[in-house]
């Protein structure tokens, strides 16, 4: 299913066993301001009676600040519901901004949703 967000913000969304995904999609110029990340996906999870998520960043381009601080915020809402949230599809540069921010321990690096959900990552060759 297909939902708008807010200007410049939509999402598809996706129903796994137990979780929900959302992959977010935004315009070049869209920085978050406004976007309430974490009341709507909070909604979402409601009316899907789900208590995990996987944020799919894949199509963000630039992870900037008040994006970084809805992340935050929708964390923060799953943790006080005893629900679970990993992010993942992060590139490189985004996932140095949470490196910079110091999150990099609240959201592992996870490449695609079924490292995610697993909460593991791939073996690395020796």
């Amino acid at each position: 299913m297909h939902v708008k967000l807010a200007p410049g913000w939509s999402a598809d969304l996706d129903r796994g066993p137990g979780w929900l995904f959302v992959r977010l999609h935004t315009s070049r110029t869209s920085n978050a301001e406004g976007l309430d990340l974490a009341g709507r996906v909070c909604r979402l999870l409601d009316n899907e009676f789900a208590n995990r998520v996987v944020l799919e960043l894949d199509d963000v381009e630039m992870l900037r600040s008040p994006l970084v601080g809805e992340i935050v915020q929708l964390y923060r809402r799953m943790h006080s519901r005893d629900g679970m949230m990993r992010i993942c599809g992060l590139s490189d540069d985004n996932y140095e901004v949470i490196c910079t921010s110091r999150l990099d321990n609240q959201f592992p690096r996870y490449h695609d949703r079924e490292e995610a959900v697993m909460g593991s990552h791939p073996p690395k060759p020796r």
